[in-house]
């Protein structure tokens, strides 16, 4: 069997699973051009393994993906007999992927800049407006959505009355409800009474979020307009340490903001993890991890939370712990 006959067989097989398999079927096709997609399937060696993950440029993460992806793709061709043996190198010889930096997160007076600016007109853009584009930006940080999962919202999927969003077929196929706050809702039910003047060409599958000529939001035209409004906003776009900003920094945000909000409530934050982790849509706990950074707020907050639990339980006894112990500061 050819390696592109294999290579396409196992991206049905994601597939028809459940998986979109979008980026990690762009690699594999990326990987039969490079090494010969005629070529039998087990006439691939490990040096050619090696040569399409080393790549031409620096080390980066990518390489990581790119490993991940052909093991899946070689368990695989095993299982099936399209292969004889693995040609993978082994993962502990691949080297350490370099550390990522944390994700921008806006403070409230960049946030306050960043609105403002949004809304504050789109005259070189003639395509999208500034209603528009403020209002795609509040989701984005007011719900925690995805830039797509916004762009992709329709009529039906906005509900500003019950203050409900919809978010149907996501990342990995999955539908969830949206609880929003009631200052969102406001500023949706006022986009909504906008909206409703464009035209509708697909009914209520129609997009909520669209062009002045009611056409959707294309991914390219939101991320220039994102760009052009952090300068408008005069935001520092390199701050040492961290990634530049970009529209999933608000999603970030949101979950970092969330977090604080519950420390300043005094709720239980470890409990609540899951139920934030099913908000935004991830599978698990340790997904929405990766969202949280550690900012200025979020620290004060977790020590203020430390100290009060530290005065609860301190012993008249210096040095004590509540049990008797010794303690270990």
């Amino acid at each position: 069997m050819t390696l592109r006959e294999s290579v396409d067989r196992y991206v049905a097989w994601q597939r028809s699973h459940g998986a979109k398999f979008r980026s990690s079927a762009q690699s594999l096709d990326t990987f039969c051009r490079q090494v010969g997609e005629d070529r039998d399937c087990d006439t691939v060696g490990e040096d050619d393994v090696r040569r399409f993950l080393a790549g031409k440029g620096a080390l980066t993460r990518t390489r990581s993906v790119k490993y991940g992806t052909l093991a899946g793709f070689y368990r695989f061709a095993l299982s099936r007999g399209h292969v004889s043996r693995d040609p993978m190198p082994p993962r502990e010889a691949e080297p350490r992927p370099p550390e990522v930096a944390p994700s921008f997160i806006f403070t409230r007076e960049e946030l306050r800049r960043l609105f403002k600016a949004a809304g504050s007109g789109r005259r070189r853009c003639p395509k999208l407006d500034a209603e528009t584009f403020r209002t795609f930006l509040l989701i984005l940080y007011g719900a925690g959505l995805r830039s797509g999962e916004a762009r992709r919202l329709t009529m039906a999927d906005v509900d500003p009355g019950s203050a409900m969003l919809a978010v149907n077929e996501s990342k990995f196929y999955k539908s969830r409800i949206v609880p929003i706050g009631a200052d969102l809702a406001d500023e949706l039910r006022r986009y909504a009474a906008i909206r409703a003047q464009r035209p509708l060409r697909e009914g209520m599958a129609s997009t909520f979020l669209a062009c002045r000529d009611g056409s959707p939001l294309g991914k390219a035209i939101v991320r220039n307009a994102f760009q052009a409004t952090l300068r408008a906003a005069g935001i520092d776009t390199g701050k040492p340490g961290f990634r530049a900003p970009c529209l999933h920094s608000l999603r970030h945000g949101f979950a970092t903001d969330r977090l604080a909000s519950w420390y300043r409530e005094g709720a239980d934050v470890q409990k609540l993890l899951p139920a934030l982790s099913t908000y935004l849509g991830h599978g698990s706990v340790a997904a929405t991890q990766v969202y949280i950074s550690m900012t200025p707020e979020l620290l004060d907050e977790a020590g203020r939370r430390f100290e009060s639990y530290s005065e609860r339980y301190r012993s008249p006894d210096a040095g004590q712990h509540p049990k008797g112990g010794t303690s270990h500061a």
